[in-house]
């Protein structure tokens, strides 16, 4: 793996987009603040929000084919970036020999190589429907978070996995219980460190949340909020017991039931699901002030920023609440692209630290 030498390099200073969706060829110098992208729709503000996100962990958040990407008419596309330290990073899609990504000139032959190198989050116009996501994308919201918060949650994570696929494996063939619990040990050991971390990032996290979330919406000031964590196991017990317990189960299921995998976690306010209290607009808010929460906790002694990109975020918001969130922002370590058809915003930003693009046809006018 390459790793960066310094801790802020990858924040974007410049960057380049040539035949992605209705963009043609685009240059942008962004600053290491707040980003405002305004326009109308189509005019392809969240084609480079696309880009970015494409050239920072190598997938888009709107296609899983990359062929999609490619503007109509052409062979392939490109997004290139200098970084603040003029380090140059860049990914190339040709729908005939496929991806190929370069950081500080040198070729990546992982994906996966770039994106544990940059915190980076996406947030959707309609990111007010996180509370009718799944487990499955609650824990990959707070594995984002511990991955990049603690170094050794990535190795007890992968190892948790390849011993997970291994015992599966062994319960899916019917093998004899000796060969299925000869895994047991290990898993548990690895998904017990899995699920300490998890707590106590989640508890940071609810800190951290509780602090933004309570300046936006300001009538939950005097509230309680607390995070209740299901580990996926029963409580009063420990990994490697409920794995002897939930044998049998296991054996008729064909799959482990029990663990890590099996997590889930929530916040909840004055002990009540706030899906249920909330309208969208504060549901959206409640999501915007997580990945805040999120942001600023990721930083660490290896890095000093992290980029945030928010589409659309007058959708379901007033103008006030779009200050608040922008006001947040400019207190955090964050590099912000955001996109909006709301012109006033302008307005509202800091020109001495700020900058506000206006997008047409695939362009900066």
């Amino acid at each position: 793996m390459l790793y960066l030498q310094d801790p802020c390099a990858l924040v974007l200073k410049q960057l380049t987009i040539s035949q992605l969706r209705n963009i043609g060829d685009l240059s942008v110098q962004p600053c290491s603040n707040i980003n405002l992208l305004l326009g109308e729709n189509g005019s392809g503000k969240t084609s480079i929000l696309e880009a970015i996100h494409l050239l920072t962990l190598g997938r888009s958040f709107r296609t899983r084919s990359l062929k999609n990407v490619i503007r109509f008419g052409e062979q392939k596309f490109q997004v290139t970036a200098r970084t603040e330290t003029d380090m140059p990073v860049g990914l190339q899609f040709d729908i005939t020999t496929g991806v190929h990504i370069r950081l500080n000139s040198s070729p990546l032959k992982k994906l996966s190589d770039l994106a544990s190198q940059l915190p980076l989050q996406y947030i959707s116009a309609n990111c007010h429907q996180f509370f009718e996501m799944g487990p499955r994308f609650r824990r990959q919201l707070v594995d984002w978070g511990v991955f990049h918060v603690e170094p050794s949650f990535n190795f007890h994570w992968q190892s948790y996995k390849k011993i997970l696929q291994q015992r599966n494996s062994a319960l899916k063939k019917r093998k004899p219980e000796a060969e299925i619990t000869l895994w047991d040990e290990h898993l548990a050991q690895h998904g017990e460190q899995i699920n300490a971390l998890r707590i106590q990032y989640l508890d940071k996290l609810l800190d951290d949340f509780r602090l933004i979330f309570t300046r936006l919406c300001s009538g939950y000031s005097s509230a309680e909020f607390s995070v209740r964590y299901r580990p996926g196991w029963a409580k009063e017990t420990n990994l490697i017991d409920s794995l002897g317990v939930g044998l049998e189960r296991d054996r008729k299921l064909g799959y482990t039931r029990t663990g890590s995998h099996a997590a889930d976690w929530s916040f909840k306010i004055n002990n009540a699901d706030p899906a249920e209290m909330l309208s969208r607009g504060q549901q959206k808010l409640f999501y915007l002030s997580l990945s805040m929460a999120q942001g600023k906790s990721s930083i660490n002694s290896s890095r000093d920023k992290t980029i945030l990109l928010i589409d659309d975020l007058s959708s379901e918001l007033d103008l006030a609440h779009q200050e608040g969130v922008l006001s947040e922002l400019e207190s955090l370590p964050v590099q912000s692209f955001i996109t909006s058809t709301e012109m006033s915003l302008k307005q509202i930003v800091r020109p001495e630290k700020d900058k506000v693009f206006h997008v047409k046809q695939g362009q900066i006018v």
